[in-house]
């Protein structure tokens, strides 16, 4: 089964204003060209678009959310890194305070220790203590009741009694053999820490004192310091400054951060003096001070500010490089698209063109062929009229011969005139006056005037299908009687003898369709793309113009339809014309005026 279908015919669909063919106009190929231009143009828009949004906004989106990862992990390092810092000082200040310890407590047990220190002993353990460190300012031996009985240092002191000192009750008090005191002002006004060990000598408790230095004692936590703007000091419970440069800050200053005792260590991030500090603690172990680093924020997040810094900068760049990468590729690949679209479109113009210049020659050629038919009889009849009435070929020059061969001469140019007209026809772009038409009385019209003509000769059988509830179409009736009429005539011509002819209409969508099968002899695979050509036929010389098909196909691409065929060589064709119906159009000014003309009908 081969199908030929004639939508081809249809570019657009008839807006209701008068078209006509034409076969190059600039203006069209000049709009055909813009709107190309316009298509690539919003396609490169669109890609654009989607680079941003597909590569760009993502980028943008992770950068942010790593910015704020890389941010939060790099304070949190920071902080554990302070609080590292703070562990080890306090570590080295345990093991400073517990070497101090030990030296003074190796006292009781050196060669020339005895419970009555003389002067010369106690300036020897002084300086035997100054051996180890230069923080020891002076030493002092106490008795049982807490009176010094044996003193070497800078001072003039003798019988003092420290039994009321707080140093004192904690040493006695507690099941430590040692202590070291908070920060106090000596007799000479300058600041000292004071440790002490205890030791039994026969039931009675004997008690070895010495005085440190703190700036001694800040020089060595200042030495032990690393760490870039990061402040070291020393707190009791209760606030108070134990070990911190004392040209800055006052004795017995309070610090404003008071580290919770609950915990051994910890980072706190603390707002002082319109500055955000980062305060890591950690709390000793022989002495109940902590140790308190502190760092700006700002300082900590400098490293990240220039980490993020370099960062979005790198970014930026690889995002602006591969951004134009993709755009200058797009733009690219867009633009040789866009000059392929153009050169297609050109091309297919002049395809255009040149396939309307050989159907203008081939409809030329038909034209003079099918002109020339009916010219060569009237010019060969009119010779034998002349030679009828010439006496020397003693021809019958009768009246009756002599009209029997105008009759042939009268034929000829009546041929001759149908042809003009229907290519005439064929060519007319005439100007609308549709009217609501209803195809089943169209068809019963045509049937009804070929069955006394054309169907009269042979033993058709005709099946009527038609659909009632069928739409009117608007469209002039005349031109549409002529496309069923020669549809139904080829399939006439196409049944030998005896045959049917089946006819059937129905809706589909927006389309009254219009199917006409035959069982006929049907058409070969090689003539069905041809049947629409003008002057195309099989019929035998004198039968047939080959305008029919071509004639229907025109009228119905004036229509907006299309029409369908289908055939099987030997056992018939079916033609499907389908026409549109609008439903607005016939309930609009249209459908008033069908109204008024149905009214005036009826009456």
């Amino acid at each position: 089964m081969r199908v030929w279908e004639t939508s081809h015919l249809q570019d657009t669909l008839p807006t209701g204003k008068t078209t006509s063919e034409h076969v190059y106009d600039f203006a069209d190929s000049q709009a055909n060209l813009e709107k190309i231009q316009h298509h690539f143009k919003q396609l490169k828009t669109r890609l654009v678009l989607g680079l941003v949004l597909g590569f760009l906004l993502p980028n943008a989106l992770l950068s942010i959310y790593f910015h704020y990862q890389f941010a939060h992990t790099l304070k949190n390092n920071a902080k554990l890194n302070l609080e590292a810092v703070a562990e080890s000082q306090k570590n080295s200040i345990d093991i400073y305070l517990q070497e101090r310890i030990v030296n003074l407590n190796n006292l009781f047990h050196s060669k020339d220790f005895t419970l009555q220190p003389t002067s010369e002993i106690m300036k020897s353990y002084l300086q035997n203590l100054k051996r180890f460190d230069e923080a020891f300012i002076d030493v002092g031996f106490l008795d049982a009741n807490g009176t010094e009985i044996g003193y070497a240092g800078p001072y003039s002191t003798s019988d003092i009694n420290y039994s009321q000192e707080t140093w004192y009750t904690s040493l006695i008090s507690e099941k430590k053999k040692y202590v070291v005191s908070d920060l106090s002002l000596g007799s000479d006004k300058s600041p000292r820490f004071t440790i002490a060990t205890r030791q039994e000598f026969d039931g009675q408790i004997f008690i070895m004192r010495a005085s440190l230095n703190p700036d001694k004692l800040y020089m060595f936590l200042r030495s032990i310091s690393h760490g870039k703007s990061i402040d070291s000091m020393i707190v009791n419970r209760q606030g108070q400054y134990q070990v911190v440069d004392l040209s800055k800050i006052p004795f017995q200053g309070t610090s404003t951060f008071i580290p919770p005792y609950s915990s051994r260590s910890g980072v706190e991030e603390i707002t002082s003096d319109d500055e955000t500090v980062l305060v890591a603690y950690s709390w000793f172990a022989e002495t109940p001070w902590a140790l308190l680093t502190k760092q700006p924020v700002s300082v900590v997040q400098t490293g990240m500010y220039l980490a993020r810094s370099i960062l979005t900068i790198s970014l930026i760049v690889v995002s602006l490089i591969i951004s134009i990468v993709i755009y200058y590729t797009i733009n690219k690949l867009v633009e040789n698209a866009r000059k392929m679209a153009e050169k297609g479109q050109q091309l297919q113009e002049m395809l255009a063109h040149a396939s309307k210049l050989a159907s203008i020659g081939e409809l030329a050629a038909g034209v003079a062929h099918e002109i020339n038919n009916p010219l060569a009889i009237i010019m060969a009849t009119s010779g034998v009229i002349r030679d009828m009435l010439n006496p020397e070929f003693e021809l019958d020059h009768s009246d009756t011969a002599i009209n029997k061969e105008l009759t042939i001469i009268d034929n000829a140019a009546t041929r001759a005139k149908g042809i003009t007209k229907k290519l005439q026809d064929m060519g007319k772009t005439s100007s609308s006056s549709s009217l609501p038409c209803n195809i089943n009385s169209l068809l019963e019209e045509v049937l009804n005037r070929l069955k006394k003509t054309e169907f009269k000769s042979k033993k058709i059988e005709v099946v009527s299908q038609f659909d009632p509830m069928l739409p009117n179409i608007m469209a002039e009736a005349y031109p549409l009687r002529q496309v069923f009429g020669n549809i139904l005539i080829n399939a006439c011509d196409a049944i030998t003898e005896e045959g049917t002819i089946t006819i059937s209409t129905q809706t589909t969508e927006e389309m009254v369709c219009v199917t006409i099968n035959d069982t006929g002899k049907g058409i070969p695979p090689e003539d069905l793309k041809r049947i629409f050509n003008p002057f195309f036929t099989t019929k035998a010389g004198g039968k047939g113009t080959g305008l029919g098909l071509s004639i229907a196909a025109s009228i119905v691409k004036y229509c907006g339809g299309t029409i369908k065929v289908n055939s099987i060589l030997g056992v018939g064709s079916s033609f499907t014309v389908q026409l549109p119906f609008n439903k607005h159009q016939l309930t609009g000014s249209h459908g008033k005026e069908a109204k008024r003309i149905q009214s005036t009908i009826g009456r």
